[in-house]
């Protein structure tokens, strides 16, 4: 078996940008993205004791999950009047928001039909944008997770219920 690397830029972003109240999500890519990193930030305590003489122990007491990303701001040209792209958009008007408020449901996956895939709730923190006069304008925003990300079926392998037509909605039109 040949093994070959894995590419970075597999990695797709979505929003759940349905109204309040909304009985199922509707997912929109969070599109022009060119950095993407998922980690975690662990609480440990030492656990060690006497009963293993010159051993210590730590025991992971919390996790934390967060999503930096970044890109460059994107619009449809093809509109009459500025349109920007709707998954920054969301991102973008949650980053203002405080409190419970500010959560927004997401959910991240490979495109390459890789089983990673999550989906969880998070909170915008330092949506930074702007740049000098010769740039592409860039974006950057970091999720903070709330609670456990749930792993689920990856929707590029596991089109939901409702066949061809509810995956095509469902993954953005991919």
């Amino acid at each position: 078996m040949a093994l070959r690397s894995m590419l970075a830029s597999d990695w797709a972003l979505e929003v759940d940008t349905a109204a309040s109240g909304a009985t199922a999500p509707q997912w929109t890519p969070v599109r022009g993205l060119s950095n993407f990193s998922e980690s975690t930030d662990d609480n440990t305590e030492d656990d060690s004791t006497n009963d293993a003489p010159g051993w210590g122990a730590d025991v992971i007491t919390q996790r934390k999950w967060k999503i930096e990303a970044e890109g460059k701001r994107k619009r449809d040209t093809s509109a009459s009047t500025y349109t920007p792209d709707p998954g920054q958009e969301f991102i973008r008007k949650a980053a203002r928001k405080v409190g419970f408020s500010a959560d927004v449901h997401v959910r991240w996956y490979r495109r390459d039909g890789s089983p990673d895939a999550s989906e969880g709730y998070a909170q915008v923190s330092e949506f930074t944008k702007g740049g000098e006069t010769t740039d592409l304008e860039p974006f950057n925003f970091t999720l903070l997770g709330q609670g456990e990300p749930l792993e689920i079926a990856n929707p590029v392998t596991a089109p939901p219920a409702g066949g061809a037509a509810a995956a095509a909605t469902t993954s953005g039109g991919k």
